[in-house]
C-alpha cells in the first residue's frame, strides 16, 4: 500500500504485470509513464535473460519492467537508491537485483561488467549535456550486440555516437534506442 505522499505505478506486462511500483508524489523523481514504458518494450521486443543496467533508476520502474518481460538480472544505479530499494523489497526481486548508490558516470567509470541492455533516463534538464561523457564511458560497458535506451525531453535529446535504431516521441518524452553493433 502506498503511503501518504506517494504515487503508484503498475508494471504493464510479463510475470509481474499489475504489480505496483511506489514513487513519491510531487517529488524530484519523474518515473517513465506507463505509455512510455509500454512503447519502449514494444520497440525492444522479447527479452531473454539479458543483463540490464538501469542508470538514473529513480523508482526502478524501467528496470522492473525489463525483469518482468524476461531480463535475467538488473543493476539499479542512482545517487539516492532508497525508492528503488523499497520497490525491490516489495516486489521480492532481491535475488535478481543489485542496488548501487552512486552517480551514473562514476558507476560506469569504476567497473568492468558488461550489459546487454542499458536503460538511461536522466533528469531531463541534464540529458543534453551528458552525451559525450556517457559515450566515452558506455563504450567499455556494453556487451556485443547491446542496446541503449535513452529517454529525454523532446527538444533536448541525449545524443550518443552509437548507431541510432529508433527515435520516437511519446507526449513529453523522446525515446531513442541505440545499438552497440559488435560491442567492445
Amino acid at each position: 500500500m502506498a503511503g501518504p505522499g506517494s504515487a503508484r505505478l503498475r508494471i504493464a506486462a510479463g510475470e509481474l504485470a499489475g504489480r505496483r511500483i511506489h514513487a513519491p508524489a510531487g517529488g524530484r523523481l519523474r518515473p517513465s509513464t506507463g505509455r512510455t514504458r509500454e512503447a519502449i518494450f514494444s520497440m525492444l521486443g522479447p527479452l531473454r535473460g539479458e543483463s540490464v543496467l538501469d542508470l538514473y533508476c529513480g523508482t526502478g520502474a524501467l528496470g522492473f519492467e525489463a525483469l518482468s518481460r524476461g531480463a535475467g538480472e538488473l543493476t539499479l544505479v542512482d545517487t539516492e537508491i532508497a525508492h528503488a530499494a523499497g520497490n525491490v523489497e516489495r516486489l521480492g526481486l532481491g535475488d535478481r537485483c543489485t542496488l548501487v548508490e552512486t552517480d551514473a558516470l562514476s558507476f560506469l567509470a569504476s567497473g568492468s561488467e558488461r550489459f546487454d541492455l542499458v536503460l538511461c533516463d536522466p533528469p531531463y534538464r541534464l540529458a543534453d549535456r551528458l552525451g559525450s561523457e556517457l559515450d566515452r564511458l558506455l563504450e567499455g560497458r556494453l556487451a556485443a550486440g547491446a542496446r541503449v535506451v535513452v529517454e529525454s525531453a523532446p527538444d533536448a535529446p541525449l545524443e550518443l555516437s552509437l548507431p541510432l535504431e529508433r527515435d520516437r516521441r511519446y507526449g513529453a518524452a523522446r525515446v531513442r534506442i541505440f545499438g552497440a553493433g559488435g560491442g567492445g
